[in-house]
């Protein structure tokens, strides 16, 4: 090859120029498309499509409750858009904000998780059979005039570069991986998925969900949060914070021997935990195990604790049983 083929016509190296700079732009706007485009996620299929989400016609100003129950009902939780109207609907926004939308799953027994604002993630909860729910600005021709909308995402095809979603009056609305995330950007790319409490999000993380947990122990439903730490367990074995919430509600809802079993374990793989011994000792006094109770919770010699208090208390009450 010759050495000047490299050389350009003036004219030609102008339009090279423009393209490295058209594709910069791109670059910019759509970060996250970019960085598929050469990242895509190990292990996600380049092609997924959740026919079976339910879909609602969205009333105007009331998206909403139109794709919450789209989710909700696709995990099981049958509830019409009309009965979430009073939950997540504020008619002075004309709207629903964030944190309504979090809360209401959790009146239903189910978990709520908002996902990081990473669009690999949104893909991998798709790929692992969970829509997502999205919040998006569809008002981008008046860049000084949000839209807000709400939407499901339902699938994704990497080859066509298509983004399906569960939107407005669409059943099946189609946007291009780029014109997406431009309208996912303005709201910080939030996006949440409802979840059955047996059933732990595919990119959740052990503190997060054992947030999210919280929340739902907030609605009242001591099932559900039986299931939702077992689930927990079940996918961070080690956590301790997991088996002190399962075994806490198994305690609250009457199963005391239950709630022994996974103290027992939690106490062999932390032999040291000053809760486990009190919560342990507590529960078998519960029980009737008086004698065998006092001498775990005499284990404990850490004036220092941050449960010292707890302890002396257990310790007390069970000595008093004793009499």
């Amino acid at each position: 090859m010759r050495a000047d083929a490299f050389l350009l016509h003036p004219a030609r190296r102008l339009l090279a120029g423009l393209v490295v700079l058209v594709l910069a732009g791109c670059a910019q706007l759509v970060p996250q498309t970019m960085g598929l485009r050469t990242d895509w996620p190990a292990g996600v299929p380049r092609q997924v499509e959740l026919a079976q989400v339910p879909f609602f016609p969205q009333n105007d100003y009331q998206c909403g409750p139109a794709a919450l129950a789209s989710v909700l009902n696709y995990s099981g939780a049958l509830v019409s858009p009309e009965a979430l109207v009073n939950e997540v609907w504020l008619p002075s926004r004309k709207g629903s904000l964030q944190l309504e939308m979090l809360a209401a799953p959790r009146r239903h027994g189910r978990v709520s998780y908002r996902l990081e604002p990473r669009y690999a993630d949104l893909l991998r909860e798709v790929a692992a059979g969970n829509p997502v729910l999205v919040l998006q600005d569809v008002g981008l021709m008046t860049p000084f005039l949000a839209q807000w909308h709400y939407a499901v995402v339902n699938g994704f095809d990497y080859e066509t570069g298509t983004v399906y979603l569960r939107s407005g009056l669409q059943v099946r609305q189609q946007m291009s991986f780029t014109a997406f995330e431009r309208s996912w950007i303005p709201g910080n790319y939030w996006a949440m998925v409802v979840q059955p409490p047996g059933k732990v999000a595919a990119t959740a993380t052990e503190e997060r969900w054992l947030e999210a947990l919280l929340g739902l122990a907030r609605g009242g439903d001591v099932d559900a949060i039986v299931k939702g730490y077992a689930a927990a367990l079940q996918r961070w074995p080690d956590s301790l914070p997991a088996a002190i919430g399962l075994a806490n509600s198994l305690h609250a809802r009457g199963s005391l021997a239950e709630a022994a079993g996974v103290l027992r374990d939690a106490l062999e793989r932390n032999p040291q935990s000053v809760i486990v011994l009190n919560n342990l000792a507590q529960t078998l006094s519960d029980l009737g195990r008086h004698a065998e109770a006092l001498a775990l919770i005499d284990r404990v010699n850490d004036p220092q604790s941050p449960f010292a208090a707890e302890v002396r208390s257990t310790r007390a009450m069970i000595r008093e049983r004793m009499k």
